[in-house]
């Protein structure tokens, strides 16, 4: 089963059970449905989900079995995971982690590999060691020309002082 990571618990809201999740997970329609299995702390706990709602930057869910506050304390603060193959993606749909890995190459060159996807507010940057650097590559439209699993590789464009 590989494991990943979609937020953490932060708190409980109300006292009938429900908790404040942060997550900056791409595909939430997907995974915060009724009868998803989540699996939460280093344990990695199964649950499922029962509701989902979104709450300010929070997405509020609750859990089959739980209707106290105090029955859900206990994952206060802990990480929440979902299995990789509970997620049905469409077919031009993948996650970000797995673009680790893969050869970066302008003009059909390769110049780099993907070591780290940094995520942040308002856009995710591509981590690409070239030459034994670390070079930061948006990933944005305007940059990336193609992704392609098969052949284990993305296409950027070539701008001057990019890499």
């Amino acid at each position: 089963m590989e494991y990943v990571y979609i937020g953490k618990i932060v708190n409980t809201h109300g006292i009938k059970g429900e908790v404040r999740l942060l997550s900056k997970f791409k595909f939430k329609n997907k995974v915060f449905v009724s009868g998803m299995n989540i699996y939460i702390g280093k344990d990695k706990i199964k649950e499922e989900i029962n509701t989902y709602r979104p709450h300010k930057q929070f997405d509020m869910i609750t859990m089959k079995g739980y209707t106290n506050i105090n029955e859900v304390l206990k994952y206060k603060s802990q990480k929440v995971y979902i299995n990789k193959e509970d997620l049905k993606l469409d077919s031009d749909e993948y996650l970000d982690e797995d673009l680790i890995g893969l050869n970066v190459m302008i003009d059909n060159k390769i110049v780099g590999e993907v070591i780290r996807i940094d995520i942040y507010p308002h856009q995710n940057l591509l981590v690409v060691k070239v030459e034994g650097k670390s070079c930061l590559i948006p990933y944005v439209s305007d940059i990336i020309e193609e992704v392609n699993f098969n052949e284990g590789y993305i296409a950027i464009k070539n701008i001057k002082g990019l890499i």
